[in-house]
């Protein structure tokens, strides 16, 4: 076997680190925050172009000043949402503001006062019908202000002289921005002109077209951190088992990730743990109150005998988590840790928020999940879309893996931020007798 020149690993290096920042970052500017790896982008930009449309249908453009990987989604409720300066989601009011200050910047003048492009803004949600009279109110301004910071993060707006917080100040402060037409240009990534609303322009964007299991099963690898066996149709899971060995090695050499296949399920992880936008264990009231969750969760909930079919065990996808129980842990964890681990009062005080932020994380974790009907059942799909494995090809049967009716599913993924404790002998210790231990997937 020839082993690589010097010349194709230092090659590969660089395609691999401009494909993981542009999957990290789908608009890089070559003045921005990631200025220093652009030429390495534009060095390799045909080689990218064709690896990320064939292997995840994505469309890349390449200008002289940025960088935009058009990526497709994957369909209503798993989108990679926007969050504030705080972590606070962006509300449907604040995405309204961001799409109606693009749609005045793509013809803007490249400099105008703050003011002029307020007035601007409102004068396009008039003429949309879009009722944002709370503008003028404090908690309306601080949502416009939020629609901006955004711009400017992406280098579509430019805070030349001021900033756009000025829009809160009580007198109504000013400022002088500079507009990127171009990058406020490429923003949007879906098909604008073909959607007949947000709905339908979310399903077309995600609709992975003629290649069909084969992309979305790509797509799904990469963009969630975790994919189960039952959130694929039957042809997705066919495509899956019989590629899943050659997929990892490509992804290894397009972006460094490793995949580990399971019973339940495969996902890619990261070694530099870098590609992510979520982290856990984290810092902060709601990520060491998710994690102490989670624990309690699987200690208690974890199956006796999982398998898989082909070996003649059960495979199970997800257990039940009983009424009251997530509001039981949690409130036990504040008796235990709130005071002492100088958790956010307002949590302490406020179960159901507590609740509500710390089920948000793990749901976006996939190491929970709300009972619904599931894509393997035909949940979510494009119009056409082909759900059936080819004829006379078995695929592992996901029936009944998972707990229907309502309420919250605590998924497998779980096990893996859960702790064993052991007490071994003083003799056979070497340092001490609690030992910890990851419990495996």
């Amino acid at each position: 076997m020839t082993l690589p020149s010097t010349h194709d690993v230092a090659l590969a290096a660089e395609r691999r680190t401009a494909a993981r920042l542009l999957l990290a970052h789908p608009l890089v500017a070559s003045d921005g925050p990631h200025a220093d790896l652009f030429p390495l982008i534009r060095r390799h930009a045909d080689w990218l172009g064709k690896r990320f449309q064939q292997v995840l249908g994505y469309r890349l453009l390449v200008d002289s000043s940025f960088a935009r990987l058009f990526k497709a989604g994957l369909g209503t409720g798993s989108g990679h949402r926007l969050e504030r300066s705080t972590g606070t989601p962006f509300t449907p009011h604040t995405y309204a503001c961001l799409a109606l200050a693009l749609s005045v910047l793509v013809t803007a003048p490249e400099q105008m006062l703050l003011s002029h492009l307020v007035a601007d803004i409102r004068a396009a949600a008039a003429d949309a019908g879009i009722e944002l009279e709370e503008t003028g109110r404090a908690a309306g301004k601080r949502t416009l202000v939020a629609a901006l910071r955004q711009l400017v993060e992406w280098g579509v707006l430019v805070e030349t002289e001021g900033q756009v917080a000025a829009i809160a100040q009580e007198a109504g402060g000013e400022a002088l921005i500079t507009v990127d037409r171009e990058l406020a240009r490429v923003v949007v990534a879906g098909p604008l002109a073909q959607a007949r609303d947000g709905a339908d322009l979310v399903r077309r964007a995600a609709d992975p077209g003629f290649s069909g299991p084969r992309t979305y099963v790509r797509r799904m690898l990469v963009e969630t951190p975790v994919v189960h066996l039952d959130e694929l149709t039957d042809a997705e899971r066919d495509w899956l088992r019989t590629r899943q060995r050659r997929e990892a090695q490509a992804f290894s050499e397009l972006l460094g990730l490793e995949m580990e296949i399971r019973a339940e399920g495969v996902a890619l992880v990261d070694p530099e743990e870098e590609l992510t936008d979520l982290h856990l264990p984290g810092t902060g009231t709601v990520a060491q109150a998710a994690l102490l969750l989670v624990e309690r969760l699987v200690e208690r909930l974890r199956p006796q005998e999982p398998g898989h079919p082909a070996t003649g065990g059960t495979l199970v996808i997800g257990v039940a988590v009983p009424d009251g129980l997530v509001d039981e842990v949690l409130a036990e964890l504040i008796v235990e840790y709130g005071q002492r681990s100088n958790w956010q009062r307002g949590y302490l005080e406020d179960l159901p928020s507590l609740r509500e932020a710390v089920l948000d994380l793990l749901v976006r974790m996939r190491l929970m999940a709300r009972t619904g009907r599931l894509r393997a059942e035909g949940g979510g799909l494009p119009e056409g879309y082909v759900e059936e494995a080819p004829e006379g090809r078995t695929v592992t049967d996901v029936h009944g893996a998972r707990p229907s009716g309502e309420g919250w599913v605590l998924l497998p993924a779980a096990a893996r931020y859960a702790t064993l404790v052991t007490v071994r002998p003083a003799a056979k210790a070497r340092q001490g007798t609690d030992v910890q231990e990851e419990l495996p997937l």
